[in-house]
């Protein structure tokens, strides 16, 4: 997960470089689910919303049904 204006340039030059200590030794990545926002605010705060999340379920669901209905908190 991660926030970026161009997340199959960061895949590419990034993690599937294994420039990210936390990814790589697990390259290729592919990337399997990703929601556009206004603000680079808001997608880090529902970024970080959605690393909380104790099961896998709930990312699988998000990435099956295409959509993220994560609303992050007001400020």
């Amino acid at each position: 997960m991660g926030s970026s204006i161009n997340p199959e340039r960061r895949l590419l030059e990034k993690h599937n470089k294994g420039l990210v200590a936390a990814t790589k030794y697990l390259v290729p990545w592919k990337i399997v689910f990703k929601q556009e926002y206004g603000e680079i605010k808001i997608a880090r705060q529902v970024e970080y919303k959605l690393k909380t999340f104790k099961s896998k379920v709930i990312l699988e669901k998000i990435i099956i049904s295409g959509v993220c209905n994560i609303v992050p908190p007001m400020n």
